[in-house]
C-alpha cells in the first residue's frame, strides 16, 4: 500500500515534560488509522504535529514525501481537522461557517457555499443552514465541525474524539458517515472508545507516556496481545479434576468454578477443537459452551495498565 503520511522521530517537550518521545509511524492511502492512548499519552500533541499546527522539537512529518512546515499552506491544506473541542463562530450561520472556512483555505465563496450545502445535506443539517451555529444542539455542532473539516475536500481527515458527546443515534450516523469516506480519503481517528476503534479502524496504534507501544490491525492485536479469549464449558458429568489435568498442557490458563471450566487463551477459536477432543478423551462431557472473544479494550489495558489517569 502507498504511504501517504509519515511521521519520523517526532518529539515534543514542555519544559521538563516530554509529551511525545521519538514517535514514528506511517499511514497508508485510503485507510482508517486509529490512534489510541490514555489521557496524557500524547495523542493530541501528536495529532497537532501531524497536522502542522504544532512544530516538533525534533523529527518531521511528510505527506507524500513533502515535509510539512508551519509556513507551507499548500501542504497543510491537504489535511482537514475536526478537533475534540467544538470550534464555531457565534454570529455566523451554519452555511456561513462553511463558506468562511472554505475561503480560509483559498476557495471562492460560491464554490465554498456549494460544497458547504452538499456536506450539510449529507450530515442531516441542511434544514439548519441559515440558523446561527451557536443555537444548535451539541450533537449538531459536532456534526457541523465535521462538515467544516471537509469543506476544502482534504486528502487526509483527522478526527479527534469524533463521537464525544453524541447520543446513540448521532454516534451511529457519524460512524457510518466516516466509514463511507474510507478509501476515498485517508482518515486518522483518536478515541478513548475501544468499540469505536475496533469497528472503524483498519489499523490502530497504541501509545502511552509519549511513546508508541504497538501498531497492528485490531484482529491481530486481539489474537496476540492480552490475556486472551474466555471460554466457559459446563461439565454435565463432573470429572473436573480429570478435565483440569488434561487441559493444563494445552492452554496456559484454566480454572474450575463449581461445574464450569474457565479457559483463557489467545486465538481460542482455533484451539477449541483440541480442547473438546481432550475432554472427550477423559470422558468429561461438555454441556453449554460460551465464548467471549478477547477485546481491543483487553489489549489496551494489558499494554497501558489499569492505573487511573488524570
Amino acid at each position: 500500500m502507498t504511504t501517504v503520511l509519515q511521521a519520523r522521530s517526532l518529539t515534543k517537550r514542555y519544559g521538563e515534560v516530554t509529551a511525545v518521545n521519538d514517535l514514528s509511524l506511517e499511514v497508508c492511502e485510503g485507510e482508517v488509522f486509529g490512534l489510541l492512548g490514555p489521557n496524557g499519552a500524547g495523542k493530541t500533541t501528536s495529532i497537532n504535529m501531524i497536522c502542522g499546527l504544532l512544530k516538533p522539537d525534533a523529527g518531521q512529518v511528510t505527506i507524500r514525501g513533502k515535509v510539512i512546515t508551519n509556513g507551507d499552506a499548500s501542504i497543510r491544506s491537504r489535511v482537514g481537522v475536526c478537533p475534540q473541542n467544538i470550534v464555531l463562530w457565534g454570529q455566523l450561520t451554519c452555511l456561513e461557517q462553511m463558506q468562511f472556512i472554505g475561503e480560509m483555505y483559498g476557495m471562492r465563496g460560491k464554490a465554498a457555499r456549494a460544497r458547504g450545502e452538499k456536506l450539510l445535506k449529507e450530515l442531516d443539517l441542511i434544514e439548519k443552514k441559515n440558523k446561527l451555529a451557536r443555537t444548535l444542539s451539541g450533537g449538531m455542532q459536532r456534526r457541523l465541525n465535521l462538515a467544516m473539516a471537509l469543506v476544502h475536500d482534504p486528502e487526509i481527515l483527522v478526527l479527534d474524539e469524533p463521537e464525544a458527546g453524541l447520543d446513540p443515534q448521532s454516534r451511529v450516523m457519524v460512524r457510518d458517515y466516516v466509514k463511507s469516506l474510507a478509501r476515498q480519503k485517508t482518515i486518522i481517528i483518536t478515541t478513548h472508545n475501544m468499540d469505536e476503534a475496533d469497528r472503524m479502524a483498519d489499523r490502530v496504534a497504541i501509545m502511552d507516556h509519549g511513546r508508541l507501544l504497538t501498531v497492528d490491525t485490531p484482529e491481530a492485536l486481539k489474537n496476540t496481545v492480552g490475556e486472551g479469549d474466555v471460554l466457559e464449558i459446563d461439565l454435565d458429568g463432573g470429572l473436573m479434576d480429570e478435565a483440569l489435568c488434561v487441559l493444563n498442557p494445552i492452554v496456559p490458563q484454566v480454572a474450575a468454578t463449581n461445574h464450569t471450566l474457565v479457559v483463557r487463551a489467545r486465538g481460542m477459536v482455533e484451539q477449541l477443537p483440541a480442547i473438546l477432543e481432550a475432554l472427550h478423551a477423559v470422558d468429561a462431557r461438555p454441556g453449554e459452551v460460551r465464548l467471549r472473544a478477547n477485546t481491543l479494550e483487553d489489549v489496551f489495558i494489558t499494554l497501558t495498565g489499569r492505573r487511573l489517569r488524570e
